[in-house]
């Protein structure tokens, strides 16, 4: 009974998905905006990162990184938070459907998007500037991924319990989020940061994932299982926290 509920759960938070024009720009479309930006400006021969690949090479697996946190966490925590404080999880809550299931549920919807994505990402790369990924690192890639997206998943929802309006929702991820994009790799080298923040990035999940993905591209290609570690015990922590932090019902405290 539980996998048709898992299944059950995850076609109605893809659905939901497909309906909200915002949260499918934000997540399918702007990564793709954000490559072509920054692969402009690092036109003209132009290297980056320590591997000193091309621009395009380097922004493709480190924006799919981005774009696999957008589909995993950012939306996840804003979406969730909503719901609660609207009493629509209030309202499931009459139902027999326990939390573990809605968070595995929309983990699901989350890796599928997220491999969409990637595979839009890598489609642009290849045909527009020509970004050569060899057949035997897709799977590599596609592990990283999965991973990647189901830690970031149940992490969102760990980190909705401790928002307490919707309104607040958004503006504290992107708080969180945007220095961890600058610090791991996603938008700058990590080579051109002070020591003491590499160490700082190193700590937490994105530079693992965008690290994880762009080892795909170098010539000791293959899954980094180290990466793989840190997201793994980020995923296990993550789900303890929101399984025992779980909330159905909107905070009483007011912001």
């Amino acid at each position: 009974m539980s996998m048709p509920l898992v299944l059950h759960q995850a076609r109605y938070d893809l659905r939901a998905f497909l309906r909200n024009k915002q949260g499918r720009y934000f997540t399918l479309i702007l990564p793709i905006v954000l490559l072509v930006v920054f692969v402009s400006v690092g036109v003209g021969g132009k290297t980056v990162g320590p591997d000193h690949a091309d621009s395009s090479t380097y922004y493709v697996p480190g924006l799919s990184a981005l774009a696999i946190v957008a589909a995993s966490f950012v939306n996840l925590v804003i979406s969730i938070t909503a719901q609660r404080e609207a009493g629509v999880l209030k309202r499931r809550r009459a139902t027999p459907v326990p939390a573990w299931v809605l968070i595995a549920g929309r983990t699901l919807t989350a890796i599928v998007v997220s491999l969409a994505t990637l595979t839009m990402l890598l489609a642009v790369g290849h045909f527009a500037y020509g970004i050569e990924l060899s057949a035997a690192t897709i799977p590599d890639v596609a592990v990283t991924a999965i991973v990647g997206s189901a830690a970031f998943c149940v992490l969102g929802y760990a980190l909705s319990t401790r928002i307490r309006s919707a309104d607040a929702a958004q503006p504290m991820v992107q708080a969180l989020m945007l220095p961890l994009y600058f610090i791991s790799g996603v938008f700058v080298p990590s080579v051109d940061l002070p020591g003491w923040l590499r160490h700082v990035a190193s700590a937490f999940p994105v530079e693992h994932l965008a690290d994880g993905l762009s080892h795909a591209y170098s010539p000791a290609s293959g899954v980094v299982w180290s990466d793989l570690a840190v997201l793994s015990l980020w995923a296990a922590g993550g789900l303890v926290l929101a399984l025992r932090r779980f909330s159905w019902t909107p905070s009483t405290t007011t912001t």
